[in-house]
């Protein structure tokens, strides 16, 4: 067993939000008791310790829409005339960067930000990955990464018609591969997920072959759904729809899957999302970093969508895209009291919903029987830290550097700002040598 003490702890669980002087007992791979130091001491006096020293102790946190491959865009210097719509964007850097992955570049793209992750408090992931000239076995290089930082995690391959059906197909196999791998490892610290690019690049042909295959292996879907206004016209000119409202009568949207950025979309797209059930994720840098516009968010947490908050491969920290959702809207609404409920709302209570949609247990709360999934985070904070003002202090004051201790599943993977059995230098080492080697070849 294992106990954190000592701690201002912040549970996420409404019954009983924030306990000072708190303590929360580990006993395997779940949260056994949440409750007083002293008196958890007192009963468990054989319980491993670890003194938390009056810093924050909570949940950690939980990314839903990531992607690792896209590391190896970090510096990169393609030249050319630069992008001026999201088109170009993903023509002139995205579809060349990841049509020149290895299998041994999957791997390594992970390594920088399952790093970045973990020391800024990032317990659960879920990815979206593509690597269209390396596809078989990628699931498969990144689920070993996962493994080897201790993240719980949910992966799927995009498939997409933009290489040729051959390279669909081989995208089609690896998600349904990697889904029945999943089923027989009967472990929720590996999920997975159908992965669709988006509407714009996968035919009726192929959504129809991916739409049996994830029936058949039981999981809904994950993609990328109305982020640029270029996947609104092409449904529209193809379709004679919009592009939720496609993937909605096709039977794409479900509780079981995930529609990222959902920024192009009218109020009747709104209510398509809630009547399916799908979950929706947020991610506002990425959005801003690639002008395609606000995700009408707040209209839709209005209407009872479940919304998430995801990096999108923009950062490892999820923190920073908290933190950037609470000003954009503002920015964008040009009223400064709105988005103060609903970025909380995001992270705190959506994401961990989500996950829970994807795995057995539960996680994202410090309560008896969830999953141990846990940071330590070092910040007292200059006014009255308790459960009226934590989010605030998060907000203004915390960020992923702050976190110093992470428990994963009840296992240590960081502590005092070193990770556990992990030669960081070495593996850093091999990313920039892959990918300056890839810079070179695109």
């Amino acid at each position: 067993m294992l106990l954190i003490g000592n701690g201002n702890v912040v549970t996420r669980d409404n019954s009983n939000p924030f306990i000072e002087d708190g303590a929360v007992l580990v006993d395997g791979k779940t949260i056994l008791e949440v409750g007083n130091t002293a008196a958890l001491r007192a009963k468990y006096p054989d319980a491993e310790y670890i003194d938390a020293k009056g810093k924050l102790v909570m949940p950690g946190f939980i990314n839903t829409h990531m992607h690792y491959y896209s590391t190896f865009a970090r510096g990169i210097n393609l030249g050319g005339k630069p992008a001026t719509t999201f088109g170009e964007v993903l023509a002139g850097l995205w579809w060349r960067l990841d049509k020149k992955l290895t299998l041994e570049d999957v791997y390594y793209s992970c390594i920088g930000p399952m790093i970045d992750e973990v020391r800024s408090g990032v317990t659960s992931v879920i990815d979206h990955h593509a690597s269209p000239f390396a596809i078989e076995g990628s699931l498969f290089k990144i689920a070993e990464a996962a493994k080897l930082f201790g993240i719980r995690s949910n992966l799927c391959y995009e498939t997409s018609d933009r290489d040729g059906e051959q390279i669909a197909a081989a995208g089609i196999k690896e998600n349904a591969d990697f889904a029945n791998y999943c089923k027989k490892q009967n472990d929720d610290m590996i999920g997975s997920l159908f992965g669709l690019h988006a509407q714009l690049t996968v035919g009726e042909k192929t959504l129809g072959r991916c739409l049996e295959a994830a029936a058949s292996a039981g999981v809904g879907f994950h993609i990328h759904a109305a982020e640029g206004f270029e996947d609104v016209a092409d449904a529209v000119s193809k379709y004679g729809m919009r592009v939720i409202e496609r993937l909605y009568k096709t039977g794409v949207l479900s509780p079981k899957s995930i529609a990222v950025h959902c920024i192009h979309v009218t109020e009747e797209e709104i209510d398509m999302l809630k009547e399916s059930g799908v979950a929706v994720v947020h991610n506002p840098q990425s959005n801003m970093g690639n002008a395609v516009g606000v995700s009408p968010v707040l209209e839709m947490l209005k209407k009872g969508v479940t919304v998430g908050m995801g990096t999108d491969g923009y950062a490892a920290d999820v923190l920073e895209s908290y933190k950037t959702a609470a000003i954009l809207h503002k920015h964008a609404k040009g009223i400064p009291s709105v988005a103060w409920a609903e970025p909380p709302a995001m992270l705190f209570e959506n994401n961990k919903k989500i996950m829970e949609r994807f795995i057995r247990g539960k996680t994202g709360t410090l309560a008896k029987d969830h999953y141990a999934d846990i940071i330590i985070v070092d910040y007292k904070g200059p006014t009255p830290v308790n459960a009226g003002t934590i989010n605030s202090h998060i907000l203004f004051g915390v960020t992923g550097r702050h976190v110093d201790t992470v428990i994963i599943n009840g296992k240590i993977v960081m502590r005092d700002r070193v990770l556990v059995n992990i030669d960081e230098e070495a593996l850093l080492a091999k990313s920039r040598e892959l990918a300056k080697k890839l810079w070179e070849r695109i």
